[in-house]
């Protein structure tokens, strides 16, 4: 069946959404390059370049720098190119996921590993696209204390960013992580804070989860160069170059907690409060 989507993030211009159609398990030996591509669904400012880091010093798993697949779009440009796609089934949405697996795939080659895995937090937007793309997708959740991921994205750009404002924008990825791991009940879900506190052993959780061996070399992975983490594709900071999992901050108390976020928080299980309404 033929389905409409949004887009990719919330601050886009508004495009026509794409219809596509999800392919049956039996299609996919044709439909599909990649097998079991992983997504790391999470918020900015949450440690998903961390975890990336940590992911890709896997031998078997490959991490690249977030691809922002959503924004990349494919159009037929006439009638005549329209209609020979529509002869082979393939409305836009399909030519986009075609490419999107074929740019994936084309990495993990290269890379020459068994799994990729994605981060770009844009796809907590795009949870539901990603899903139908690739039905036998796995998908890790990664949560970090609402509050701490506000004042982070505030402490970026603060007066770009005011902390009141910081709170609005990451409320929104917050809210479609949550939306997308309600959803997925086959979903692994980890904790940036519980990553800094023990990284072997949410290490040797997530490989697990992942079905491949736990590899050491994952705790420390190598100091990175500016050339390797790039500004606007992931954290590219001092402690992320660093090559290992440095501490993080301390968790705030409940009263410092802005009224806005309190539901989340309840809801992620960072406060006693776990009857809070998250509507």
């Amino acid at each position: 069946m033929a389905r409409g989507k949004t887009s990719a993030a919330p601050q886009a211009a508004e495009r026509p959404a794409a219809t596509y159609r999800c392919p049956s398990t039996e299609e996919l030996a044709t439909e599909r390059l990649l097998r079991q591509p992983v997504f790391i669904i999470s918020s900015i400012r949450s440690g998903s370049t961390l975890l990336r880091m940590m992911v890709g010093a896997h031998p078997r798993l490959h991490t690249a720098h977030e691809l922002h697949l959503g924004r990349v779009n494919v159009d037929c440009d006439n009638w005549h190119s329209e209609q020979a796609m529509s002869a082979l089934g393939l409305a836009r949405g399909d030519l986009e996921h075609l490419l999107w697996d074929r740019v994936m795939h084309r990495e993990l080659v290269r890379a020459g590993k068994d799994f990729i895995v994605e981060k770009t937090p844009a796809n907590a937007y795009m949870y539901r696209r990603l899903k139908d793309c690739w039905p036998d997708a796995r998908f890790v959740f990664l949560l970090r204390h609402p509050e701490s991921i506000a004042r982070s994205w505030h402490e970026s750009d603060p007066v770009k960013r005011p902390y009141d404002k910081a709170v609005t924008d990451v409320l929104r990825y917050m809210t479609a992580v949550e939306e997308a791991r309600t959803a997925d009940a086959d979903g692994f879900t980890v904790r940036y804070e519980d990553i800094t506190a023990d990284p072997g052993r949410e290490m040797r959780r997530l490989c697990a989860f992942l079905g491949v061996d736990y590899a050491p070399t994952m705790l420390n992975y190598g100091k990175k160069s500016g050339g390797e983490l790039v500004r606007g594709l992931g954290d590219w900071r001092d402690n992320i170059r660093t090559g290992t999992v440095q501490p993080g901050r301390a968790l705030p108390k409940e009263d410092e907690i802005p009224k806005r976020l309190r539901a989340m928080c309840a809801a992620w299980g960072y406060t006693s409060d776990s009857t809070a309404d998250l509507a």
